[in-house]
């Protein structure tokens, strides 16, 4: 991280443009010597290291359709070199023919740097076959011309598909946390519902029964006594009711490679834990669902036994975890006195009807499960999940 950081505060334009003015003074100076025949030849080289001289002394680089523009004077100036008839700026040109590359690896995509390397590679290709513009410098200049070219094509391509799965990772990450996000948001509202329904409500009835036993005290002492012994029960049943919504809110204990093992040994905690005899039925075939999906599952059945544990006041309790071809069936029945509605009602129809515990629906909405439950008042309640399997 810390050479990326370093990479990426090194002030590139103005070390590209001062190194554009170092190639072309001594593409000048060396033509000046063993060129000076040549006048109108030195006039533009002279002229382009004056052109150069401007954007370094700027400390700035060019972009857009400027820089594009300065990006094709320096292959334009580069062909200029390489069709020179003299060996002495034969290392010139090379070096101004790395530095094209280089600034167009730098500051422009791979579109723009093979367009450079493949004009630069057909222009000295035709040059060294040309009779009368081959010179012996050229036999060494092509190879070069044309390794350096196809590395930096291919150094060029490989960045940009970076860039692009960066890019791609980058969304996905964005993508993540607003998932993420969500979850938390949703657990909380859990959290807070069920806190709203369960604990909260019975410290708010233990306040209330609180006051009319001071009332009562006052008028009859041996009631209140007696309204106090049962106070004290109602206490302990409240500190079993905490302690069954303290444990819901632990990480479950996920088994992704055997989920039937997992429910099963929530089911045996939740019997002594509550007292309340459970049988389970499990499938024998490997589930093979995700660990997130598997740990969504086990929250569900832990959720559905403390919703029996604690309104039900069931004496026994069956759970049933089954594979088919239409998904993951869980079924939680118990013998406990039902809801206050009497029925089988589906997921919408109980989103519909508002009817049935919030959490659960919320649940299944997330995994995209199918949910039925069944009031049989005074006779016990049935909940069940059909998970698809992918």
């Amino acid at each position: 991280m810390s050479l990326l950081l370093f990479w990426t505060k090194i002030p590139w334009p103005k070390y590209i443009a001062w190194a554009r003015v170092l190639c072309a003074a001594a593409a000048l100076v060396i033509a000046y010597i063993y060129l000076s025949d040549l006048q109108p030849l030195i006039g533009v080289m002279l002229l382009y290291l004056a052109y150069s001289i401007v954007p370094a002394v700027r400390g700035r680089g060019m972009s857009g359709l400027l820089g594009l523009l300065a990006l094709f004077g320096d292959t334009i100036y580069f062909l200029v070199l390489a069709a020179l008839p003299t060996e002495h700026l034969l290392w010139t040109a090379s070096l101004f023919y790395l530095y094209v590359l280089v600034e167009a690896l730098i500051f422009y995509s791979s579109l723009e740097t093979c367009v450079v390397a493949g004009s630069c590679v057909l222009f000295c290709g035709v040059l060294s076959s040309g009779s009368t513009l081959s010179n012996g410098s050229m036999r060494f200049l092509e190879p070069l011309v044309v390794v350096a070219g196809v590395l930096a094509c291919a150094f060029a391509l490989q960045r940009d598909r970076q860039a692009t799965r960066i890019v791609e990772l980058d969304e996905r990450l964005k993508a993540a946390q607003k998932e993420a996000e969500k979850a938390r948001e949703q657990e909380r509202q859990r959290i807070a519902s069920d806190f709203h329904d369960g604990p909260l409500q019975s410290f708010i009835s233990l306040q209330m029964r609180l006051e009319i036993l001071r009332k009562l005290l006052d008028r009859d002492f041996h009631a209140g006594m007696e309204d106090l012994r049962q106070l004290q029960a109602l206490a302990q049943s409240q500190i079993r009711d905490l302690r069954a919504f303290l444990h819901s809110m632990r990480p479950v204990d996920v088994d992704g490679a055997n989920l039937v093992a997992t429910a099963r040994r929530t089911a045996e905690s939740f019997q002594k834990e509550s007292g309340i005899p459970v049988t389970f039925l499990g499938t024998t075939t490997p589930v093979g669902l995700p660990q997130e999906m598997t740990s969504e599952v086990l929250q569900m059945l832990r959720e559905s036994l403390h919703n029996v544990q604690k309104h039900a006041g069931a004496t026994r309790v069956a759970v049933s975890m089954e594979k088919t071809d239409r998904g993951l069936e869980i079924s939680v029945d118990d013998n406990g006195h039902g809801f206050n509605f009497a029925g089988t009602y589906t997921l919408e129809e109980l989103e519909l009807l508002r009817l049935g515990p919030a959490s659960l629906k919320r649940r299944a909405r997330s995994l995209n499960a199918d949910l039925v439950l069944e009031s049989r008042p005074g006779r016990g309640a049935g909940v069940k999940f059909r998970i698809p399997l992918q």
